[in-house]
């Protein structure tokens, strides 16, 4: 999760942050009596999970792709015939048996630890949105952000300093709950141009209030903003760790039609499948994010910059606690083919926070969250990501001391990249990725940046910043939480993007970010004082919503 800290509260709840965690029978065991992990009882072998791509990027080639990968021995678990691709489990040699093959793309393992077995059979993984599969249909031919860093908090007063950044690696942590802030802290909505009143208990608004502002009026504001139900003709997709569709500011807003689970590459519809699984670290992140975009305006909890709107819950967190490249590709693919006009991606890919086009396994990963991208941008949606909470420049060469992160024994890696290596999928061709800032419009000092890799900047929060600096949201269970980080920034443009997709629904993604930029530029010189100095921060200016 592109997630650092939360401010201090009163009750502890779960929090995801994957702890080291061993793969023998003991974890297996105890994995299992939870519900948890959909491996069944293997023949002594043990598999790793593919993605094999073809050389089409139909269905056809996700044929072919599948014969092939069979022909080695390998286990098809999932098609993708939007991208041409398959998801298979076999043995560690198998991508050196299968590359080179007439047809064959790219091959790629996609965690470096085995399991015992593929996963059990899951009755309707299919991508068919009821009106046929997706191959069919005309046109058709992926921590917070999973950022890895977590915060460790002590508890405090609602507007007190939060506690100090602890960026550690395997801990167990625990979010703090605030009280249900009436919709009061809101500094982040003010500061985009969402509000027309300044922001709650005595916040600063750096704008000047709508009505002192020449031209049209704000948000809720004489109809300059689209109203809830022209919200609802919206879809946004959110591809976290789940989203509690129970949360009173929640309820309304999910689509269980257009909701499911990915939490092991494979669309699972059933209902419920997109909550978040308690048993895992962090599983709340999703459902903060979700509240920012679209948390219903009701007078309790917290408003979301597009109220009203219609969200895709889909989770991809998967049951050992990683963001695995299959369960991109497979969120990307269903929030595509359900109508998705933004897709929020607060998170980077699992096991490698960067992967560089000389490995073979992460070219043919970034290839499928690429092709998968892709996909979602032809059909409509506008691609939103976290740029991630190192503080690392994207155009330097860096070190990445964390991957592969779903290893079980010893170090991590100490790699020393250059700028081959990317993110996914905040650094593919396309995709809106958002840097973060403080209420004072400031750069976070957390956020990654670089000119040509960072889109837009908005609203992140604080982390040692207590309630009145970080961004507060829903929380699973009805409860509400302060976190700051990038995740909370890609919510706020990805609520953005609504908005414009309910001013006007028949622009492309292309057109959509194009106005998103145009407001953002204006937005350095409306709302901060100094102006957007630093554009390889700010990219094309601070988030402000466009009002026509």
């Amino acid at each position: 999760m592109e997630q650092v800290s939360q401010a201090p509260g009163s009750t502890p709840a779960p929090r995801r942050r994957r702890s080291v965690r061993v793969l023998g029978a003991t974890l297996l065991t105890g994995l299992l009596l939870g519900g948890a992990v959909p491996y069944v009882t293997g023949t002594g072998d043990t598999y790793l999970s593919y993605l094999v791509l073809d050389e089409r990027t139909d269905a056809q080639g996700a044929e072919h792709a599948g014969d092939q990968a069979r022909a080695v021995g390998g286990k098809v678990v999932q098609d993708y015939p939007q991208i041409g691709a398959v998801l298979a489990y076999a043995g560690p040699r198998f991508a050196e048996k299968l590359r080179g093959r007439p047809g064959i793309a790219a091959v790629g393992a996609t965690r470096t630890v085995p399991v015992p077995s593929p996963p059990r059979p899951l009755a309707g993984a299919a991508f068919d949105t009821g009106t046929g599969t997706a191959a069919a249909r005309p046109g058709a031919l992926p921590l917070g952000d999973a950022e890895r860093t977590a915060a460790r908090g002590t508890a405090g007063t609602g507007g007190g300093a939060g506690a100090a950044v602890e960026t550690v690696e395997g801990a167990d942590d625990s979010t703090a709950t605030v009280p249900d802030p009436g919709e009061q802290s809101d500094w982040n909505l003010a500061m985009i141009g969402a509000l027309d009143r300044p922001a709650g208990r005595g916040a600063a608004l750096l704008r000047p209030p709508v009505a002192d502002r020449a031209g049209p009026t704000s948000a809720d504001r004489a109809g300059a903003l689209p109203t809830a139900q022209q919200l609802s003709k919206v879809t946004v997709a959110v591809l976290d760790s789940g989203v509690d569709d129970t949360h009173p500011d929640l309820r309304a807003a999910v689509d269980p039609a257009a909701s499911a689970s990915c939490a092991d590459g494979r669309p699972d519809s059933r209902s419920g499948a997109w909550r978040p699984d308690d048993a895992i670290n962090e599983s709340g992140h999703g459902t903060h994010v979700a509240g920012i975009v679209g948390a219903a305006r009701d007078g309790h909890g917290v408003t979301g910059v597009a109220p009203g709107v219609r969200i895709a819950a889909v989770r991809l967190l998967g049951p050992l606690g990683q963001y695995y490249t299959e369960n991109i590709v497979c969120g990307m693919l269903w929030a595509a083919d359900h109508g998705a006009r933004a897709i929020n991606d607060s998170y980077f890919a699992d096991p490698w926070k960067y992967n560089c086009p000389e490995d073979a396994d992460q070219a043919a990963l970034a290839a499928a969250v690429g092709r998968a991208v892709a996909y979602a941008q032809r059909k409509g949606a506008v691609v939103v990501a976290s740029a991630g909470n190192d503080g690392q420049d994207l155009n330097a060469g860096r070190t990445d001391q964390r991957s592969p992160n779903d290893r079980t024994t010893g170090p991590p890696d100490d790699r020393q990249l250059g700028t081959e290596c990317i993110r996914l999928p905040g650094e593919l061709p396309g995709v809106v990725t958002v840097t973060a800032v403080d209420r004072n419009g400031l750069p976070a000092g957390y956020s990654n940046y670089g000119r040509g890799k960072v889109s837009i900047a908005a609203p992140g929060g604080d982390p040692d910043g207590g309630t009145q600096g970080a961004i507060v949201s829903d929380w699973p269970g009805g409860r509400y939480a302060a976190l700051a980080g990038t995740s909370m920034s890609a919510a706020h443009v990805t609520g953005a993007v609504a908005v414009v997709a309910a001013q006007h629904p028949d622009w492309s993604p292309d057109r959509i970010a194009a106005a998103l930029a145009l407001a953002a530029d204006q937005g350095c010189t409306t709302t901060l004082p100094l102006g957007c100095q630093d554009r390889d921060f700010y990219g094309a200016g601070l988030l402000t919503l466009p009002t026509g």
